[in-house]
């Protein structure tokens, strides 16, 4: 969610201040990639040349003596982000997440919105030889300390998109996290609001309901997977990830169920979208963006993404930084951009573009979003391979996905996925409608493979995940489906009513998780 928050309260000189903050950040980030030495160059729709502001910065941009700032384009670092639920022992949300982790005391771990959230930020690493391997071993040795610590607080950790057994008490504003950061963030959208946020998602069963506060989002729990890109490729990396958003969200689709209702087979981006919605309905008739956006366009340079979300979405958390970015490129050190990462960070796009520094150098990363935790470690890392194979050999193919596909089919694609998951039908280029089950496998799947011997992947791993991704198409199963499947027999064969059959599904659920094996080979009985 962002940096620790000490400031909760912003005035309107605040937000000025920030908003010409961001946009000299934009300017900077501007000529670091274009790596161009005049200052007068004016990047299309930028904020404009660096000449001083009201705030008092540095002066106008000289040629740097230091030469350009030389972006990492040499290692394909990726990384893992797993937002986790936790649940007590009827299967219940447990609000114990402050507990735990000063009992695990890994800075791996940490706070999530909800007290009954907890998010794995994995090590970066390199996915060629035996990397996702190394993935599994330490996804599966972190998740075991925080199991252990877990139960000491009579909880047990989950991977799943939402929780089912969540009602709407749980998702309030008393069970934020303990962190001024979320209180801040939740203050600045209510105030963007004016009015409650409504839900109102329309799936196998129908969900109308509103509220005070952003907790709902709480409820949405993802994997999300980071692919670092050299500048001058990361528009073909977005745009494919874009491309197959919808194909990921179909296969791996895993949160069908919210307060009791069978919804979408991914309720959970229908209720993001909807839950941290800050415009009212006169905003939506203007075409103000949503700040939960698949975006409209195909791009052209990571600047895109980046001067879109100055230009569209005023900013939530004004927090200004001590550096200014252009002293430091002009004194050819590395500019950190924290304002303009920090308003990017409130810009929740399904593929977000991020900027960030690591040893001293600048580096680019695509942040896949569009995927719900779980249901097993095993089945996070087949959906990584998955992304990061079919995306790469999109991304170099000679003829580009997104010349022969509209960007506003890619969004009914992943609206479609969303609704339907395994059993949707999708619109590629080639094969025109066909049920995603046999585009995976007979086109994208090989794809994949192409991608993932790119990296340089050992065989067996790639062979092994990529399997685990043909099998689900082949029975036609994924987390979305088993639980929807043992709902409804538990309904029916067992006579229980829903809830009390979403709490025995959760539990075996649960039960299911702790093997690791794929959710295709789970029994439903």
């Amino acid at each position: 969610m962002g940096k620790d928050l000490s400031v909760a309260v912003f005035s309107n000189e605040d937000r000025v201040r920030y908003r010409q903050k961001v946009r000299r950040c934009l300017d900077v980030l501007a000529l670091m990639l274009d790596r161009r030495e005049d200052p007068a160059i004016d990047r299309p729709g930028s904020a404009g040349p660096l000449n001083p502001d009201p705030a008092g910065s540095a002066g106008p941009l000289n040629p740097d003596p230091a030469g350009p700032v030389m972006f990492d384009t040499d290692s394909r670092m990726t990384g893992l982000e797993i937002e986790l639920n936790l649940m007590d022992a009827d299967a219940e949300p447990a609000m114990r997440n402050a507990e735990i982790l000063a009992n695990l005391a890994d800075p791996m771990f940490q706070t999530e919105l909800g007290q009954f959230n907890l998010e794995l930020n994995a090590r970066p690493r390199l996915i060629c030889g035996d990397g996702f391997q190394d993935y599994e071993q330490d996804l599966l040795a972190s998740l075991g300390r925080a199991e252990n610590r877990a139960g000491k607080s009579d909880a047990t950790i989950v991977l799943i998109g939402s929780l089912p057994t969540l009602k709407p008490d749980h998702l309030v504003l008393a069970n934020l996290s303990a962190n001024e950061r979320y209180r801040a963030l939740n203050d600045q959208m209510v105030g963007a609001r004016g009015e409650h946020f409504s839900v109102d998602i329309r799936g196998v069963e129908r969900l109308r309901t509103t509220t005070d506060s952003i907790a709902p989002e709480a409820a949405c729990t993802s994997v999300q997977f980071h692919m670092q890109v050299p500048p001058e490729k990361f528009a073909a990396y977005w745009n494919a990830s874009q491309a197959v958003a919808a194909i990921q969200v179909a296969v791996g689709a895993n949160s069908p169920y919210l307060h009791g209702r069978q919804l979408w087979a991914e309720t959970r981006i229908a209720l993001f979208e909807q839950a941290t919605d800050t415009r009212p309905d006169e905003l939506k008739a203007q075409g103000v963006r949503p700040r939960v956006w698949f975006g409209e366009r195909w791009i052209t340079s990571v600047f895109d993404l980046f001067e879109e979300n100055v230009r569209y979405f005023p900013p939530l958390l004004p927090i200004m930084d001590d550096e200014d970015p252009v002293e430091v490129l002009q004194r050819g050190g590395v500019p950190r951009l924290g304002e303009l990462r920090l308003h990017n960070g409130t810009v929740y796009r399904w593929n977000r573009p991020v900027y960030d520094v690591m040893g001293g150098r600048p580096h680019l990363r695509v942040e896949n979003r569009v995927l719900p935790a779980g249901p097993t470690v095993v089945d996070m890392l087949a959906n990584a391979a998955f992304y990061f194979g079919l995306t790469r050999q999109l991304a170099e193919e000679e003829r580009p996905i997104w010349s022969r596909l509209t960007f506003a089919v890619a969004e009914d694609n992943f609206h479609a996925a969303a609704r339907r998951g395994i059993e949707t039908t999708i619109f590629w280029p080639g094969t025109g409608e066909s049920p995603v089950t046999d585009l995976v496998r007979d086109v994208l799947l090989p794809k994949a493979h192409q991608g993932l011997t790119k990296f340089g992947v050992d065989a067996h791993h790639r062979d092994r995940l990529l399997g685990i991704i043909d099998e689900r198409c082949r029975t036609g199963r994924n987390g979305a489906t088993w639980q929807t499947e043992a709902v409804w027999r538990a309904e029916h064969d067992r006579g229980l009513d829903r809830y009390a059959a979403l709490h025995d599904m959760l539990l075996r659920y649960s039960a299911h998780q702790q093997t690791n094996e794929p959710v295709h080979t789970w029994p439903v009985d």
